[in-house]
């Protein structure tokens, strides 16, 4: 079996949200528009058709003022445990696992490059490492305030 850790960028980690909560904000786009993206980022959703061959196309907005098209397409939608997709330009597939930890989930977020050297430019010249990180803590903020709003 081939190995692709150095294809790779991946993260983990357990929220204090029940799964369908999590799933919701995953999947909506009226949710996704409030943390998708590194810190200083905002998003536009053009199209978001969370089913198997669905297109999902947003702009991200850089606080520099710069725009950033993307487009991806799902491959695997599986309610409440996993949403696979294909992104293009730069090219990786992302994989989201989801696992119900009584009122937590536990989220595994993978992204798969097409080779090594492209994972370590996307690294160096976009800091992807970081923005993933930034992403799931903006997740992680914006969770916090959904649950708050529900339990009033």
């Amino acid at each position: 079996m081939e190995r692709t850790e150095n294809r790779e960028m991946h993260i983990a980690r357990t929220f204090k949200a029940p799964i369908e909560l999590m799933w919701e904000v995953w999947t909506n786009p009226e949710h996704i528009i409030n943390w998708w993206g590194p810190n200083g980022f905002t998003s536009t959703i053009h199209t978001m058709d969370v089913k198997e061959g669905g297109e999902w196309t947003l702009t991200m907005h850089g606080s520099d003022g710069t725009d950033y098209a993307n487009r991806s397409i799902f491959k695997e939608i599986i309610p409440f445990k996993k949403i696979v997709f294909e992104h293009f330009n730069p090219h990786f597939i992302a994989t989201i696992l989801f696992e119900a930890k009584g009122e937590e989930t536990q989220m595994d977020w993978s992204m798969l490059f097409d080779t090594a050297e492209m994972r370590e430019t996307i690294i160096k010249v976009h800091k992807a490492d970081d923005g993933q990180k930034q992403n799931v803590e903006r997740l992680e903020k914006y969770l916090a305030q959904v649950s708050f709003k529900a339990q009033k």
